[in-house]
This record gives structure tokens, sequence and C-alpha cells, in this order.
């Protein structure tokens, strides 16, 4: 019985690279943001700095996109 192709939903990591490969998805999915000087990343942290409430509000709708996009998820209560 064929199950046909399928799409993996969870990243495969070595423990020794961990940190390492999801900082570099990371860095894939937020680098347009990140030019902006608006975003910085850290391994699980975002953190924007924007001028005004409707850009930060643009800004984090965005974030939320692509995070969705590629099958990522954020923790509500590490939201502050």
């Amino acid at each position: 019985m064929s199950m046909g192709p399928y799409k993996l939903t969870v990243m495969f990591f070595r423990l020794t690279n961990l940190l390492a490969n999801f900082q570099a998805m990371m860095n894939d999915i937020l680098r347009k943001l990140n030019n902006t000087g608006e975003v910085a990343f850290l391994i699980d942290n975002v953190l924007v700095e924007t001028g005004t409430e409707e850009k930060h509000i643009e800004v984090v709708e965005e974030i939320l996109k692509r995070m969705e996009k590629n099958n990522l998820y954020i923790k509500l209560e590490k939201c502050i």
C-alpha cells in the first residue's frame, strides 16, 4: 500500500548542530526583515523595534505569516 508523496513537518536535527541549524533556518525565513533594522533574532527569540504602533503591527503580522508558511508556531506564554 503506497502512502504517496508526503512533506515532512518536523525538522530533523543532530544534537551537535541543533542551534546552528535552527538559526540558519530562521536566517532564511526572516532575512529581508532583518535587513530593515527593525527585526533582530537569535535562535528562538525575535525582537521587533519600530517607530510607530502601526508599523509594529505590520512587521509582527509579516513575521507571523512567514512563520506560519514554514510551519513554525509561537508559544503565547513566551510573548511579552
